[in-house]
């Protein structure tokens, strides 16, 4: 058999997602370049890797073999190359990090020159709701978690990054006014929240709770993304993290509407277990971090910080 890497890791993803094209578009190729892939290491094998059913592509019990056997592979040639770059003194290792969904909008600028200076790094990163986050931490699954409000309930470390600010917005045509909105107004509009379990939820009903607003019509999507596309569209209104707003807010597509006692600021934290031995590169992202966050925010933050 003569099956290349390149072979092994285009089979993983048809495998994974059970579509050429799909594969195609994730590994940045052509659809035909993939199938030819696909094709060439197929034939290095006497039972069938896929099969196709009216149109859509199955992966065989053998070709499922095959395909966790590819996985291995290509872990073994990751350490193999990180190895190396570790007997030459460069730094090498994954970073494994889960971050709630608004992170990320903020994580990227503080990971981007870090993973430029370290080439021998790789970066999984989870991006998912708190509740799945902190349950990541729990069980040791991960180096750093990135959270807007750290659980009280578990013994961890921190590097404080930037503010996290949470605006009541509208869409274009909101026609709300005065200097802030009056009670009377905040009761009688439909308002959108994020899924139990979100910290910007968590974040809204307290607000609410504070203020003595009852929600008469409540509307929960479960990203922010969703409720952001629904505020726009006239869906409702909503209590957002600014820092997922730069170009609605640019564009005039939403409009943060003044009112009482916000925004709503909490903090933007990286934080580990306290108990977790770091590994080389977890402690060299980390001292990165605490040396750097500062001119990280002046640079890539000179809007937000506007608000």
């Amino acid at each position: 058999m003569h099956y290349t890497l390149h072979q092994l890791q285009v089979f993983i993803k048809i495998a994974d997602l059970r579509s050429i094209t799909k594969a195609a578009e994730e590994l940045c190729l052509t659809q035909p370049a993939v199938s030819i892939q696909l094709k060439n290491f197929q034939n290095q094998f006497p039972i069938p890797l896929t099969e196709v059913v009216g149109r859509q592509l199955y992966v065989t019990e053998f070709g499922k073999e095959i395909a966790e056997a590819a996985r291995n592979i290509l872990e073994e040639v990751k350490t193999i190359n990180h190895k190396t770059l570790a007997y030459q003194g460069e730094l090498s290792g994954t970073l494994n990090i889960a971050i709630v969904s608004t992170a990320k909008y903020v994580i990227p600028y503080f990971l981007t020159d870090f993973m430029r200076q370290n080439t021998g790094v790789d970066l999984q990163m989870d991006v998912t709701n708190k509740s799945s986050v902190i349950t990541s931490l729990e069980n040791n699954e991960i180096d750093f978690a990135m959270v807007s409000t750290i659980p009280p309930n578990l013994k961890l470390d921190s590097i404080p990054l930037m503010k996290n600010k949470l605006y009541f917005v509208g869409p274009r045509e909101h026609k709300l006014s005065g200097r802030n909105i009056t009670r009377k107004q905040f009761k009688s509009l439909p308002l959108i929240f994020r899924e139990q379990g979100s910290a910007t939820r968590n974040a809204m009903e307290n607000y609410l709770n504070k203020i003595e607003i009852p929600a008469t019509k409540k509307i929960a999507l479960t990203s922010n993304e969703a409720v952001k596309q629904a505020v726009i569209s006239g869906l409702g209104y909503s209590i957002l993290p600014l820092i997922g707003l730069k170009n609605e807010l640019f564009s005039g597509d939403l409009h943060i509407i003044p009112a009482k006692d916000l925004p709503v600021v909490t903090e933007w934290n990286l934080v580990w277990l306290k108990a977790k031995k770091l590994s080389p590169v977890a402690t060299a992202l980390r001292d990165y971090l605490e040396a750097s966050k500062d001119q990280i925010i002046k640079d890539k933050f000179e809007w937000f910080e506007a608000y």
